[in-house]
This record gives C-alpha cells, structure tokens and sequence, in this order.
C-alpha cells in the first residue's frame, strides 16, 4: 500500500524498516474505535459545512459498510498497511474513491490515536471494574457460608492470634474495593476527546469539538492540543492501577496455593482450574493460582516499559510512543483473565473447617490474649509480655501447650490468675475478645459483611 506521507520522498521504504516500524499487527484491536471515531468526525465536517453534504453521507455510509464487514467476517486487515488508520482510509478509497482522502481535514493521525485508545480503554475499564465487583461477591458469599470458623492469623507466615476465617478474606474484599475505586477515579481521565488537536497545534478549520465529544460520548475536551497528542499519562494510570490490583491479586493467589498444599489443607481447589503432572500420576497443581501470581510481573513489567518509553520524550508525537499499545492490550488481557479465574476459583473452592479450626489448638496464638489478661489485673503490658514469654517458653521445655496448662500451672507464675484464665485461653474466647471496630469478633466481622454488601450496592 502506498503510504499517507509519501509525497515529499523519492525512495520507497526500507521493506525491514516497515516491518519494524508497522503498527498494523496489534493496534488492528482499535478497529472498530478508529471507525467509530472516523465516522463521527466526517459528520462533524459535513455539519460545519467543510465538506458537502453529499460527500459527508458517501464517507459515513462507507465507513459503516466497512464496520459491519469486519464485524461479520467478510473483509480480513491485512498487514501490508502502516497502520490501522492507514488501513481503513485505503479501504474507504476502494469503496467511494478520492473523496475518502477528504476524511483527514483537520485531522492527525495523531490526534486519531489517542481517541481510539481512549475509547479503547473508557470500555474496558467498565469491565474491569464489573470484574472486580464479581470478585468482591464471590469473596462476600464465600464469608457467609463460613461464618464462624477460626483460622490462625498470621505475621511472617508464623502464627500469630487466632482470628475468623472471613476476616481474613474480607481483608481481601476491602482491598479490592479500593482498586474498584482507583478504576473508576481512573476513568475520569480517561474520559477526555483528543480529536480536533491534529498534529499538535489545532486546526484551521472551523471543527466543532463539542459535536464530536457528543457524538463519542466524552464529558470533557482536551484544554491543550499538544497535551492531547503528546502525553499517554491515561494509560500510565491504568498500568499503575493495574499493577496494584494485579498485586492483590497475586497475593490472594499465593495464599490459595498455600492453603490447597497438604501442609495447610485448608482448602481444595475445584479440578477446572488444576492441572496434573507429566510423570507423578498423584499430582493436583494450583495452576490458576500460580500464573496469576506469576502474571503480576508482566504487568509490573508494562508500566516500567511505558514509563521509560515516556521519561524523556520531548513535545508532541514521537514514533516512541507506538510503544504504548502492547503494554496497554496485553494488561487488559492479563488483567480480565485474571480477575475472571480469581473469581471462579474462590467460588468453587472447598474450605476444610475441621482443618482450619484445629490448626489453632496448641499454637500459642492465645498468648496475647493471656498477657492482655494480666494488664487487666495490674501489671504493665511489658511485664506481662515477659510473663507470658516465661510461660510459653515453660510449655516448650515441657512439650505442653498454653490450652493444656492446669490451673495451678499457671497460678505458679501469677498467684492472681483465676478460673477465667483457662477460658481466655480458648481460641473461640481470643477469637470474641477482638470485638474492637474492625476486629474479628463474630459480630464485627458480620457488621463488615452488611457494610460490604451495602458498598456494592451504592456502587452499582
């Protein structure tokens, strides 16, 4: 194909050189957008009459033949094209002919870019955001079908105090909900038209700007023209929201690998999302689980890519910048599956209650709980802390556990401890006594469901 700017050039390119300068093999994604935006701007043009009327219906009506043709299959984007604008106007040229080069008045390709990236991005950022909800409810229903059980809480992987189940996985949901919000903050952003910028310096044609943002559906009009074309900031934002939700994520994965290995048993992980091993018939492995884990780094790996494409770039359009596309598809992609295999995993999972609930018996998880009982009746936390050490560290050279102590036991080390002493010492007792705001007590963390489930419906 012959290309858009090869009038001022006496040699052809460089056939490496259009390999490696080509678009045409990822950003053909933004298809339908670059039509969508094309069809919208030759409207504009034939509504502030700068081109006829006639001309403005032969461009739109063939722009929307070649649309349904790519939605159904009949035509297939070739790759001898510079990009995917190039494409669709070389099309648009077999079908009506020279009037197709009409549709680039005061317009860039530039300018074109960045609005179907943009639209790209304003629609899937709604489906990221619904994933992360659906997540949010699986999490929810997983909670309340397990409402009591107690698992040990942990700091440095050790154990640390007992605490609810779905505490623990509420933790999740509240992370997550702050990623819902970044998204939906992020679309804001996102949600400015480029188009009427050109190159970098406006246009001389009398364009309505407002007319097209009504017509794509854009609350606001980029302010600066060169900020317009010259910034990818937006996708930027998304890289790092992504990073951030994929972090969590990878997180949440990391602790279902955990849990499904025999040494935890807390959960089993339904079959769909396990694979087996090539030589050991026995194996079950949390493969879902692992690659999302594994994924976070791509990710992370996308905003370093793009943040050092962008660090030194002077105004408006480099050729650098064609570099923002893969990072951006491939962290969509990334992202939804993630999220999507996230879900069904937590929803399928079997959680082992027996396991979870005698992992807490004999952990000394209780002992914060003893110390906090001594401060009630007069010591300083640090004396009771250190009392409390001297009572584990007894239990250890004595293979006994803070639960099996008498009470005489432990009378021996404070005469002032009483009957209530063996029953603060019972995960379910440790467990009830957290019933600050925000703890794991039974009635807080049955508050947190309610306020959780109130959050997904205000946010609808």
């Amino acid at each position: 194909m012959k290309k858009l700017w090869g009038g001022r050039f006496k040699k052809s390119i460089n056939k490496e050189m259009q390999k490696f300068t080509s678009s045409i093999f990822f950003d053909k994604k933004l298809i339908e957008y670059d039509i969508l935006g094309s069809i919208a701007h030759a409207k504009m043009l034939g509504k502030c009459n700068i081109i006829a009327q006639e001309e403005e219906e032969k461009i739109v009506n063939a722009l929307k033949e070649i649309l349904q043709d790519i939605q159904e299959s009949k035509i297939v984007i070739t790759d001898d094209a510079e990009d995917i604008h190039s494409w669709v106007e070389y099309k648009l040229k077999e079908k009506i002919g020279d009037v197709a080069g009409k549709l680039h008045i005061a317009r860039s390709r530039n300018d074109q870019v960045a609005l179907d990236e943009r639209m790209y991005l304003k629609e899937e950022v709604k489906i990221i955001e619904n994933l992360t909800k659906g997540l949010q409810k699986s999490i929810l229903t997983v909670t309340q079908k397990n409402l009591a059980v107690i698992m040990p809480g942990y700091t440095h992987l050790q154990h640390a105090q007992p605490i609810l189940f779905p505490h623990h996985l509420m933790a999740y949901f509240y992370m997550f909900d702050r990623d819902r919000e970044r998204v939906k903050d992020l679309f804001k952003r996102v949600d400015v038209l480029p188009l009427g910028s050109a190159a970098l310096a406006g246009t001389s044609f009398p364009i309505d700007r407002e007319y097209v943002a009504k017509q794509l559906d854009f609350s606001k009009i980029f302010e600066n023209s060169l900020d317009a074309v010259s910034d990818r900031d937006f996708i930027l934002e998304f890289l790092s929201v992504a990073a951030i939700l994929m972090m969590h994520l990878s997180r949440l994965g990391e602790e279902l690998v955990l849990w499904s290995s025999k040494e935890f048993n807390f959960i089993e992980l339904d079959d769909s999302f396990c694979t087996g091993s090539s030589i050991m018939p026995q194996k079950k492995n949390p493969d879902a689980a692992e690659l999302i884990r594994g994924k976070t780094g791509r990710v992370y790996g996308n905003l370093i890519t793009l943040l050092t494409v962008m660090k030194s770039l002077p105004l408006a359009y480099n050729k650098d910048m064609q570099e923002d596309k893969e990072p951006l598809f491939d962290t969509v992609y990334t992202l939804e599956k993630s999220l999507f295999l996230m879900t069904k995993m937590i929803e399928t999972m079997k959680v082992n209650l027996e396991k979870m609930s005698a992992s807490v018996k004999g952990d000394f998880s209780t002992a914060t709980e003893l110390a906090d009982y001594l401060v009630k009746k007069g010591l300083s936390f640090r004396e009771a802390h250190k009392l409390v050490g001297n009572i584990v560290l007894y239990c250890l050279e004595n293979k006994k556990y803070l639960e099996g102590l008498s009470l005489s036991e432990l009378k021996s080390f404070y005469k002032k401890l009483d009957e209530n002493t063996l029953e603060i010492l019972k995960p379910q007792s440790a467990v009830e006594a957290k019933d600050s705001f925000g703890g794991t007590s039974l009635k807080r963390v049955k508050e947190s469901i309610k306020k959780a489930e109130e959050l997904l419906l205000d946010r609808e």
